[in-house]
């Protein structure tokens, strides 16, 4: 069995998390298959935790005396990330066989709005009277336009009973029962309880706020669709060799320079933006600041010290996140190399376990050959604008960062890696004045991993 290693934050207890194992009792083991369609029992989820290896075990990431006020705020936090995101979701489970039909999942409602219920109704032989009981927790519940007060009792009350000694009058009374929140709330969730005799049904409202869209308007052309964007710090002649470059290839595109240097030197030229910075603010400090002032629908992100070659293309980026729009980032390919990960992680109820796999992906882009869906990419990628600014770039990271922005942005960004969208890299050494900002400090690690074990809400961590 293969082993899964990952390194330990905080000084614990640390084992063997065997993930092959768990994976095959899922497929056919001892876990429980859940039936499909309808939804009656209602579970909370088990407790869970993952486990770490004794290996590079960083105990002075979090000092020993403030580790316990940490640990007590840490959960604190945790929690009310859960009831933001709601993330702690309980499960339903289907029953095996009902009479009774009833929306599955999508039913989502504006809060305080009323809604009719779609597709409620009762399947069943004949009886001399028809019953059916509908209670919800949050809400209200309702049968529009009701003929007969004799057949509907509880009318914009929680609770609603419906009779009737003929089935078809009694389903179409259904077919006009409304749900209405009564608590106002932009992204959170009701349960509706339907029943008949002894069956029991439970099926769920999603409450959501409809969000205003965010489009861009943009003709086809590629200075009106992308922005190229990088951050300089001390390497003036390297930016100018890439900026150089930049216009043999896109005389007009629109390029923005965030800049921490510690003197700064005028950048000028046609369609290019630098934003002065204090001194040695940071890696993604000048990242926020660069994409805060975007205007344009993607971004370009390079390096001040790349090197666009002839075979470099921005069209090819904008060609794939056009075909397909669900996508957030799309990386390339620097000086021949396509670097990409994935981030295996499992939660756990006293934080989770990370690892970060070169060279592994999830599955190919279908229709793009060569592209892979990943989790992180190189620093030459294109990204939607909107979706990069809802993650954002962690300031606090203003040494070696990278990772750490798809580490916020799991389960939130769709990721690309594509090997056929290329950039040079300049050849040069390193300036003595630049090297002491470039290469973290061993005190410097510490306080990022023990960033990580808060903000993250991380156990364990292996890049």
């Amino acid at each position: 069995m293969k082993k899964k290693i990952i390194i330990c934050l905080i000084p614990i207890a640390c084992f063997i998390y065997f993930l092959p194992e768990i994976n095959q009792q899922a497929r056919g083991g001892s876990l429980r298959v859940i039936p499909k369609p309808s939804m009656t029992l209602h579970l909370s989820p088990n407790s869970s935790s993952c486990d770490c290896e004794d290996e590079s075990v960083l105990y002075q990431n979090v000092p020993t005396d403030q580790l316990d006020d940490i640990i007590k705020r840490r959960k604190k936090e945790y929690k009310g990330y859960q009831l933001r995101m709601k993330t702690n979701v309980s499960i339903l489970l289907a029953p095996a066989n009902s009479p009774l039909q009833y929306p599955i999942s999508g039913f989502i409602v504006t809060p305080q709005q009323k809604s009719v219920i779609p597709g409620l109704a009762l399947h069943t032989q004949k009886r001399k009277l028809y019953k059916v009981t509908l209670r919800v927790d949050s809400g209200v519940l309702a049968v529009k336009d009701a003929p007969d007060e004799k057949e509907v009792n509880g009318q914009d009350e929680s609770e609603l009973t419906i009779t009737s000694t003929n089935l078809t009058q009694l389903n179409n009374l259904l077919s006009r029962v409304t749900y209405t929140s009564t608590i106002y709330h932009i992204r959170t969730s009701d349960l509706v309880h339907f029943s008949f005799e002894d069956n029991k049904a439970t099926f769920p409202v999603l409450i959501r706020r409809p969000s205003v869209p965010v489009l861009y308007n943009s003709v086809n052309d590629i200075n009106s669709l992308v922005t190229i964007t990088t951050k300089t710090f001390l390497r003036y002649k390297q930016l100018h060799v890439l900026l150089k470059s930049i216009r043999r290839v896109y005389p007009k595109i629109k390029i923005i320079i965030a800049d921490d240097s510690l003197k700064p030197e005028s950048v000028s030229g046609d369609n290019i933006e630098q934003y002065i910075m204090p001194p040695a603010q940071g890696w993604f400090a000048g990242r926020n600041l660069a994409v805060s002032q975007v205007t344009t629908k993607y971004f370009l992100w390079v390096d001040d010290d790349f090197e666009f070659l002839n075979e470099t293309r921005i069209e090819s980026f904008v060609e794939i996140m056009e075909a397909v729009p669900e996508l957030d980032v799309l990386g390339g390919v620097v000086s021949g190399e396509q670097f990409y990960y994935t981030l295996e992680y499992v939660e756990g109820d006293e934080g989770g376990c990370l690892k970060r796999i070169q060279g592994g992906y999830h599955s190919p882009l279908p229709g793009h050959d060569g592209c892979f869906f990943v989790d992180v990419v190189v620093n030459y990628f294109l990204a939607r604008t909107d979706a990069v600014r809802r993650v954002g770039f962690d300031p606090f990271l203003n040494r070696v960062a990278h990772t750490e922005f798809f580490i916020d942005g799991l389960g939130q960004l769709l990721v690309v890696s594509c090997k056929d969208l290329s950039i040079g890299h300049q050849t040069h050494e390193e300036q003595k004045e630049y090297d002491p900002y470039r290469n973290q400090r061993k005190d410097e690690e510490q306080r990022k991993l023990a960033h990580h074990f808060f903000k993250n809400y991380l156990k364990c961590i292996k890049y």
